[in-house]
């Protein structure tokens, strides 16, 4: 019968102004602004606003959009309630992602899909992600939610409303370019999926929920969980060397190494180490780091393999007593911006994105009735 593989004419690339990453030179870019310059100089509420506006703010368009972000922080009653009722068991990613689909419901606005509400929709999104997050981790402990500080940045707030005081600088600081780090990453798998259903014309809430549900995935967002998950199974640094060989030699995938685009060091793991190491020296978790250097090490000595950007956010987080299973939504907190920036993007191209698959089955086959199976 033989197979019917074709190969035919490839559709169009997805343009964008958004994000570039540069694989063969290791450099990520936003809107054209290297990611390193932005971790240097730039905070998470800049970012987001050169993300969705396509340039740097001044210090006005700056201080209306951290206004519109402090405005927006508390989520609806009915979200509220929501998230009190499932199990306090449920996973983080999946309260996130039922309750941003379920926010929809409680937003007129929800199916308009012009520029103007867009934009407002995208920035309550970003503000109220932390929110739900924090929310539900209160309430899984049986305990009220702590509302937002206006006074306090985007990161600064997460953490306040994480743990009920404010953080110091440093610890704010480290989770801001964590966010700034993560805000967007080209056309990778979630933000891939966001894109087709906003093609399709569906609302910003169903593409963000598709966004989530994807990023939950352990080999993309959730591999930060799984590093911390392999870092606290290990332990020791003298039962790495066994560990590595084992799973290699079970075929078994280690958790934050090796990426798909770039040929070196991922540009943002720089950032990263340095900041968890610093951050597990101030709160005495030094050996998860020292831990994860040697796995690092170890790893690239004997497969080649990098570590990529959720290596050493797994130890960062830690350091910051976010709890473990909450590793991956602070993932999306961040990816919100670059989400929405997509997102909206998609909807100005107005472009169905439909790829084509190579059917490699059988072809001519003869129906066989029933009787004669």
């Amino acid at each position: 019968m033989g197979s019917a593989k074709r190969r035919l004419e490839e559709p169009s690339e997805i343009e964008t102004k958004i994000s570039f990453v540069d694989g063969v030179e290791n450099r990520l870019v936003y809107r054209g602004i290297d990611i390193c310059s932005l971790a240097d100089h730039s905070n998470y509420e800049e970012v987001a606003y050169l993300l969705l506006y396509g340039s740097l703010p001044t210090r006005t368009q700056l201080d209306e959009f951290k206004r519109k972000m402090v405005v927006n922080r508390r989520i609806p009653a009915g979200v509220v309630t929501l998230i009190g009722a499932v199990p306090h068991s449920a996973p983080p990613m999946d309260v996130l992602r039922t309750a941003i689909s379920a926010m929809a419901m409680f937003d007129q606005k929800a199916k308009d899909i012009t520029r103007e509400p867009l934009m407002e929709m995208a920035v309550e999104l970003i503000t109220q992600a932390p929110t739900i997050v924090t929310t539900h981790n209160h309430i899984r402990n049986s305990r009220l939610p702590i509302e937002p500080d206006p006074k306090l940045g985007h990161a600064a707030n997460f953490l306040f409303m994480l743990k009920g005081t404010r953080p110091d600088d440093e610890d704010a600081r480290a989770l801001d370019i964590c966010w700034v780090l993560h805000a967007d990453h080209g056309l990778n798998a979630s933000t891939f999926a966001a894109r087709v259903t906003a093609s399709a014309q569906s609302d910003i809430y169903a593409a963000l929920t598709t966004a989530v549900g994807t990023l939950k995935g352990t080999i993309h967002g959730g591999a930060n969980q799984k590093v911390m998950e392999m870092l606290l199974d290990i332990k020791d640094e003298e039962k790495v060397t066994e560990y590595v060989k084992n799973s290699l030699k079970n075929a078994r995938k280690i958790p934050g190494f090796g990426h798909r685009v770039y040929m070196g060091e991922d540009p943002r793991v720089t950032y990263l180490r340095d900041l968890s190491e610093t951050l597990c020296e101030k709160t005495k978790n030094l050996h998860w780091f020292d831990l994860s250097r040697k796995l690092e090490e170890t790893v690239f000595k004997v497969k080649g393999l990098y570590a990529n950007m959720d290596f050493y956010s797994a130890t960062l987080y830690y350091a910051l007593g976010i709890p473990v299973d909450m590793f991956t939504t602070m993932f999306a907190c961040s990816r919100m911006a670059g989400w929405t920036a997509q997102i909206i993007e998609q909807y100005e191209l107005n472009r169905l994105i439909r790829p084509l698959g190579d059917y490699v089955g059988v072809l001519n086959l003869e129906y066989v009735p029933i009787e004669k199976r």
